[in-house]
């Protein structure tokens, strides 16, 4: 996933989740805000100012995800002598797509039990999350969102396998980064006013259309060039490979 289109498919999955980031981070976000000092609750620009940190923290910690998985994916690659295997990465991405693409339309609920496997780092990070309340300052705000970003959700899992793929650790930040600038815009606005946003994304018609909109995008990522490094390299022995047998055949 090192073309351009894989990581504006990452942000583009991160607006399509917000049926599912409302319905997890919106009560989280709304509680924040709620829970701030009222010097700050009721100042507007302050309160904007202190939502936006909540998610900065929270999209450092999906960047560092991304790094820690994708330099993983890239040294697994390097060491594994499989052909076939960023094409098998890459099906299995889109597989995974697919299935958040049924779960987020409601059609496949089970999926929701992926989120168990992050929650022993959850049960160590959650009370120092609880040490940082109440959020009077910046760096606090911007410490308890990157807590915060660790709370088990399978969306993030999900993206965190196509940076597994992405061919290494610059590239698997940047994919958690793009799909967290994506949840971004929901979130921004569940710290602000909830009600009408809870509304529209809580409508069985909209998971559904989202659903169907993502497992679309799953389907047409498997017509975009892979463009792995591994792959290039690979070509580029070969050719080397058969300059020298022409040389050689010359002389």
């Amino acid at each position: 996933m090192e073309s351009p289109q894989g990581i504006i498919a990452a942000f583009i999955l991160g607006l399509f989740s917000t049926v599912h980031c409302l319905g997890m981070c919106g009560g989280i976000i709304g509680a924040l805000s709620l829970s701030l000092p009222e010097r700050i609750r009721l100042h507007r620009g302050r309160l904007v100012t202190f939502i936006t940190s909540y998610n900065l923290g929270r999209i450092i910690s999906y960047t560092l995800a991304g790094t820690v998985v994708g330099y993983i994916g890239a040294e697994a690659a390097a060491y594994t002598d499989m052909s076939d295997g960023p094409s098998i990465l890459r099906h299995t991405g889109v597989v995974m797509m697919i299935a958040i693409g049924l779960y987020l339309a409601g059609w496949f609920p089970q999926l929701s039990k992926v989120e168990r496997i992050g929650k022993p780092l959850w049960k160590l990070l959650e009370p120092i999350g609880r040490r940082l309340v109440p959020v009077d300052k910046l760096p606090k705000a911007i410490a308890y969102g990157f807590i915060w970003g660790w709370l088990p959700c399978g969306m993030v899992y999900f993206v965190l396998v196509w940076a597994l793929t992405s061919g290494s650790a610059a590239q698997g930040a940047m994919t958690m980064a793009a799909f967290g600038l994506g949840t971004l815009p929901s979130l921004l606005t569940a710290g602000l006013t909830t009600n009408w946003l809870r509304r529209f994304t809580q409508s069985a018609l909209t998971r559904q259309l989202v659903g169907a909109a993502v497992i679309v995008m799953a389907i047409a990522t498997l017509f975009v060039p892979m463009g792995h490094k591994g792959m290039h390299g690979h070509s580029d022995m070969h050719n080397s490979e058969a300059s020298v047998e022409a040389i050689e055949h010359h002389h």
